[in-house]
């Protein structure tokens, strides 16, 4: 997620810098063959505006799509947020010596606690490492320009720019070692941790340590777990429909190809001053439809590791934290902080 107001101009030139040089090159190109009188036709400006229109709003509804894309993401996560604090809230006053005959130490209850909350803590950094697995549609899985482009910019611009190693040890960090042998094994590994606390619960409420109405409680909020686990798997292993996808990537082609040809006669008709303004205000032109295309393009998988990602990784360590300050824990890992602008 880009946290700063506004592109510093450095970022600016390397996302859209090769797209300036090769439209200018494009139009340049062009408009030297009408210069040294090679081709001489134009089209009218007439059909060729009545095409931008209609590629602007077709861009138009593709950028609207893929926002709603990523908004719905984010409301997603702030519900993991909320919710997962009501867990830990629950595992903290719930989990007592009031229903049972068996009475447990402290120093007990508390382990139950912390392996109840460890396990969710789990469950997020799961679900997140789950949800940064590429699918086909996405940038990084393309052959070719495409693929090296997404991988370049997952690397300065996206998951790159944290030290990640968390992802990689955090079941081991916050399951018994059985216990992550057992759940790694599965294909996904998330809805099981989730499964495994609902079974842990079945458990404490066989020993006393909650009653029937809180055991209730507690398996509706991993119920809610599970909801917004699935609505974040749903945006994730469902693509914008690519008719919509790719129709409005060949439109603004077809209208960058036609541009030139009746742009550049019409401004050369007011003399070199107009010859010379033609190559800029072409290639701006241009520019600018192909920026909308490509701002859609990144933005409707908010889950692949870049810049417009939403801060997974920021939020599972502010939930981390909370949680594990419910357990009256000092020694907490900082927060996660933006790099370069961009907070992962």
């Amino acid at each position: 997620m880009i946290v700063t107001k506004s592109i510093n101009l450095s970022t600016f030139i390397k996302w859209t810098g090769p797209h300036i040089a090769w439209l200018l090159a494009m139009m340049g190109g062009i408009a030297a063959l009408y210069h040294f009188e090679i081709i001489s036709f134009n089209i009218p400006w007439l059909p060729v505006s009545v095409i931008g229109t209609a590629v602007a709003f077709y861009a138009g509804f593709k950028n609207n799509q893929a926002y709603d894309r990523m908004w719905e993401a984010r409301k997603i996560w702030g519900g993991i947020v909320n919710d997962s604090r009501a867990w830990g809230m629950m595992v903290d006053g719930y989990i007592t010596n009031l229903f049972t005959d068996n009475k447990k130490d402290d120093a007990e209850i508390h382990e139950v606690k912390k392996r109840l909350i460890y396990r969710h803590i789990a469950w997020l950094y799961a679900h997140r490492s789950q949800l940064l697995v590429p699918t086909p549609w996405e940038h990084v899985s393309q052959r070719g320009h495409i693929g090296r482009t997404a991988k370049m910019y997952q690397k300065k611009f996206g998951i790159g720019l944290i030290d990640d190693e968390i992802t990689r040890t955090e079941l081991k960090l916050f399951l018994p070692q059985e216990e992550h042998d057992r759940l790694i094994a599965h294909v996904n590994t998330a809805t099981q941790i989730i499964n495994e606390q609902s079974r842990d619960l079945t458990k404490l409420r066989e020993q006393g340590l909650i009653d029937d109405f809180r055991h209730t409680q507690m398996e509706e909020v991993l119920r809610t777990f599970y909801t917004l686990q699935g609505k974040n798997e749903r945006i994730k292993k469902f693509p914008l429909p690519r008719q919509y996808a790719n129709m409005s990537r060949y439109f603004v082609g077809i209208f960058i190809m036609l541009l030139p040809f009746s742009m550049i006669p019409e401004l050369t008709k007011l003399g070199d001053l107009g010859f010379a303004l033609s190559i800029p205000i072409t290639a701006l032109i241009a520019w600018v439809y192909l920026m909308m295309e490509l701002i859609g393009d990144y933005s409707e998988n908010p889950f692949q590791g870049m810049a417009n990602d939403i801060p997974m990784m920021s939020l599972c360590r502010v939930i981390e934290i909370d949680m594990r300050e419910m357990l009256g824990e000092t020694d907490l890992p900082p927060k996660v902080e933006a790099q370069n602008g961009i907070l992962m």
